[in-house]
């Protein structure tokens, strides 16, 4: 199983503390700093993907839980006239973040914040986010990454200027979190609240 780099140094941290405790004071020291090495791995963890192909299709960025599905919370979404999925990722989901549509990245912006939980629908405009959005043949797409209680960074490794096809790897987000999608009014939303979606392969929306 692949595992993201950013995962690396908490695996590798745990198992060393694991070690060095087995080794100086007693194995019972050892055993939990092992399972916290082995819930990191599992955490961190980054399965491949196989993307439906269609240049009309709108993949869900992440694994988790629908929480909106439809027309735009007026105070979530960037200005102007959208259509939002926004997917809640527990502890338990695969936190590695996908592109939802191919084309050009036209600008990625970063916003500091509050660390609210992350199905508050004001954490999308409150806590600390990055924005990535995307020209797809004319239509703007925007992917936003959103902290939560537990999540204090995102990464996001897409550089305006990019091109992007649906399904590659940009980032990740450290422990619960949340991922915004916005796509054009024309758009047609295909899932619906409390639906499970799996990033790069769940179609979250059609374009017109």
């Amino acid at each position: 199983m692949r595992l993201d780099p950013d995962g690396l140094p908490f695996i590798g941290g745990a198992l060393l503390l694991a070690l060095i405790a087995g080794s100086t004071v007693s194995s019972a020291w050892a055993i939990p700093l092992v399972v916290f090495g082995l819930f990191f791995a599992f955490f961190f963890r980054d399965p491949e993907r196989v993307s439906p192909v269609d240049e009309h299709n709108v993949l869900s960025p992440a694994d988790g839980r629908v929480l909106v599905a439809g027309p735009a919370l007026a105070d979530a979404a960037p200005p102007g006239a959208w259509l939002q999925i926004s997917i809640f990722l527990s502890p338990m989901d695969v936190h590695v973040n996908r592109i939802p549509a191919s084309g050009r990245v036209t600008r990625v912006v970063y916003r500091p914040g509050r660390f609210l939980p992350a199905y508050r629908d004001d954490a999308a405009t409150a806590n600390e986010r990055s924005e990535v959005w995307i020209d797809h043949h004319g239509q703007p797409i925007v992917a936003r990454q959103i902290v939560g209680v537990l999540a204090r960074r995102v990464v996001c490794r897409v550089k305006a200027g990019a091109d992007v096809r649906a399904g590659e790897r940009f980032g990740i987000m450290k422990f619960g979190s949340r991922m915004d999608v916005f796509v054009p009014p024309t758009a047609i939303v295909k899932v619906e609240v409390g639906q499970m979606v799996r990033g790069g392969e769940t179609v979250v929306a059609m374009l017109d």
